[in-house]
């Protein structure tokens, strides 16, 4: 079984057969052009409209309540002197309400960090979303 080379010299051909590699890149871009349009179809989906932000637009605002500490461990709630029981009270009675006001926590000046953590953590424990600290803007 000889094969012929197409030259006289009698050594082995030196072309590369194509005829494969045209045939693998034919099958190639038939399924790319099979494909492709369905890669870019979208499915058109209509999603349900939210009501919450409505009715938060038709619901009266709810005022803060503003927690004072000072540095004596004193607390206040909107200005007016309140114990730590009575604190815990108020606050899972506020919880329960729908929408919930948000809590506003002044510390004093020189009040140790300690205190202040304490009302948060009454605060978030009694079951409070919305917990926030108040501050005064840096003069400059």
């Amino acid at each position: 079984m000889a094969f012929s080379s197409g030259n006289d010299s009698g050594g082995p051909m030196a072309e590369i057969n194509v005829t494969p590699l045209v045939d693998v890149m034919l099958v190639l871009l038939i399924i790319f052009m099979i494909t492709a349009p369905l890669m870019s179809h979208k499915v058109k989906v209509e999603l349900p409209e939210a009501t919450l932000n409505d009715w938060e637009k038709t619901a009266p605002p709810v005022p803060p309540i503003t927690l004072a500490v000072t540095e004596r461990g004193a607390i206040f709630w909107n200005d007016e002197p309140i114990t730590k029981d009575l604190l815990e009270s108020r606050l899972s009675i506020e919880a329960q309400k729908t929408p919930q006001p948000q809590i506003n926590v002044r510390g004093d000046k020189t009040a140790k960090y300690r205190l202040v953590n304490e009302v948060v953590k009454t605060a978030q424990a009694q079951g409070m979303r919305k917990v926030g600290f108040v501050a005064t803007k840096e003069k400059r």
